[in-house]
């Protein structure tokens, strides 16, 4: 009898590999589901046929049993219904399109052959009726079998099962190899997902549906390792989703692949916390991150996402070595599920090499040009630009009132804000940050009112769409009243323009003597250039008390050279932007 199998599965090997070897290329299934017995895969396929067309039953080469839709013609229309089906929920989110290479004999819809190519001999029912029953005839797997089992295998190999439990959202510790109770348990969920019982422990047939599963996501995906000579950047791609565009420093885009709709941005440039601080700001103005999201910084890096019913994305940078590196992902809103292994694989395996930055002469002023940063990326435009300036350690933020009450939402540096309150007679308005901030710098009070004829300078956003950071004018106190005589205002003989509105009016220690407000229009006159009105800080000092911002007062650091002037205005001075 053993003599006899072995030719018969000789011969059925034969076979098979010469009516599937030219289809398994060409055809591609979207497999749904897989059961370790042909018992529980016929009743599946069975419930699965009730509903859908092109339901498809075959033995696998792991001793699992699929089911699948298909044959399709190719994998590109293979996806296609896998997105439809998937969209509407009609199969599990877990579904994939396979090439059918693993695929043996078909159990379902009848029992008989794979379908195979015209010049193909048929297949006998002996062999057939032999063929299917093959993986029954394996001895079932003991626990302490499987436990032996397991603990031959390499590191190299455990590791993969954990980086397989994590791609299916079981595991969230290390890729370590070590299987602790974090491994165990996230093994015992796979299992109990998957039908199962929760031993903790695979079995070499639930290894190898795992892995084989894993791949074949990773597969349909095309993750694979790039590494980017000029960036500097190595990190796992999704090379079936999207292609190497151009480089436009600080960024090397990837467009979508066969409309996926997914774009990768690797970013790179040389770089200090100014540097970063500027991308940061400017990132969160692109059409590809959604202003609804987490955002998170600090002195060595950021995380940027963002969602809307269009499009989801996620930005991570870090600073380390005087080198800024990082990527964004940014794929279809109705993709996430899948999108979010994508997001994991990446994240795990992006790292710098060397000491190599994109643009590596680019230097570092205090404001830098946007135009050039952020070439062939769209910028989501705000109704307006203006200046303000941190008054406590929590984030409050001073301004000129011109109509923030009436902007659908503010942001202070891309991060959403309050409007906590507003005094139009005034023309100041201050503002809460929703997420929490640290400022590195906050307004102090002088102690004394300053000398007409001194010297002033003014920082502000004055190139809102050219600069991602604020520039200093300076400039001279005229008078200590406004134009008619009025107390509380300054003159200042100094060249503002629009966008520095809101900011601060800095004496030479640093020290805030006022905030510009919003040159006065339509009254029919024409003022020289060179003079703008501020309100005295001093002067609204009791009413910022009254509401639970009082400006501390500002520590005498004697006269500040003008880099370092430059340097306190720019931790101090924010960019408000008034948005729909």
């Amino acid at each position: 009898m053993k003599a006899g199998w072995g030719v018969t599965s000789a011969v059925l090997g034969l076979w098979l590999s010469t009516a599937l070897g030219g289809a398994a290329l060409a055809e591609a299934w979207v497999q749904i589901e897989a059961k370790p017995s042909l018992r529980e895969a016929e009743a599946r396929a069975r419930d699965w046929a009730a509903g859908l067309p092109d339901v498809a039953g075959h033995a696998m080469s792991t001793g699992w049993y699929a089911i699948a839709l298909g044959p399709f013609a190719d994998a590109g229309t293979a996806e296609s219904r896998l997105r439809v089906l998937r969209g509407e929920g009609l199969i599990p989110a877990d579904s994939y399109v396979s090439d059918g290479r693993n695929y043996r004999q078909q159990f379902w819809p009848v029992a008989g052959a794979r379908p195979a190519p015209a010049a193909a001999p048929e297949a006998t029912p002996a062999l057939v009726a032999e063929s299917v029953a093959e993986p029954a005839a394996e001895p079932v797997e003991t626990l302490a079998r499987s436990r032996e089992i397991e603990a031959a295998l390499t590191g190299a190999e455990r590791a993969d099962i954990q980086t397989a439990l994590q791609w299916q959202g079981h595991y969230t510790g290390a890729i370590d190899g070590a299987f602790g109770r974090g491994t165990r348990a996230a093994i015992s969920a796979w299992q109990g997902a998957n039908g199962h019982p929760e031993t903790g422990v695979l079995s070499t047939a639930q290894r190898a549906a795992l892995l084989e599963r894993w791949q074949a996501e990773r597969d349909a995906l095309g993750l694979a390792p790039v590494e980017d000579a000029e960036a500097g950047i190595a990190i796992d791609l999704p090379l079936g989703l999207v292609e190497f565009d151009h480089y436009e420093p600080p960024f090397v885009h990837y467009r979508e692949k066969d409309g996926s709709g997914v774009r990768v941005l690797l970013i790179s440039r040389p770089g200090d916390g100014a540097a970063l601080e500027a991308l940061y700001t400017v990132m969160q103005g692109l059409e590809i991150v959604p202003p609804e999201g987490d955002r998170r910084r600090d002195r060595a890096g950021f995380v940027l996402t963002g969602q809307d019913g269009r499009i989801h994305s996620h930005t991570e940078v870090r600073l380390q070595g005087g080198l800024i590196k990082g990527f964004t992902l940014v794929y279809p809103a109705q993709d996430a599920a899948r999108m979010g292994r994508v997001l994991a694989a990446m994240r795990d395996s992006f790292r710098p090499v060397g000491t190599r930055a994109l643009d590596e002469g680019l230097g570092q002023p205090l404001a830098l040009d946007r135009g050039a940063m952020l070439a062939g990326l769209d910028l989501r435009r705000p109704l307006r630009a203006q200046s303000g300036f941190y008054i406590t350690d929590k984030g409050a933020v001073l301004t000129a009132d011109q109509g923030v009450a009436q902007c659908g939402r503010v942001t202070i540096d891309g991060v959403e804000a309050d409007l906590a309150f507003a005094d139009p007679a005034a023309g100041i308005a201050v503002l809460t940050p929703r997420a929490p901030l640290a400022p590195a710098a906050v307004a102090g009070l002088r102690a004394s009112p300053p000398r007409p004829g001194s010297e002033i300078a003014v920082a502000g956003y004055s190139y809102p769409e050219a600069l991602s950071a604020p520039v200093l004018t300076f400039g001279r106190l005229s008078d200590l009243t406004g134009l008619n005589g009025e107390p509380g205002l300054a003159r200042l003989a100094a060249t503002t323009l629009p966008g520095d509105a809101g900011g601060p009016v800095l004496d030479g220690t640093g020290a805030v003597i006022a905030i510009l407000i919003p040159q006065a229009q339509g009254d029919g006159k024409l003022l020289p250039p060179d003079l703008s009105l501020a309100r005295q800080f001093d002067a609204i000092a009791p009413l910022l008390a009254e509401r639970g911002f009082a400006p501390a007062p500002a520590q005498d650091a004697g006269t500040r050279a003008a880099e370092d002037l430059g340097a306190l205005a720019r931790d101090m001075t924010v960019r408000v932007d008034c948005w729909e």
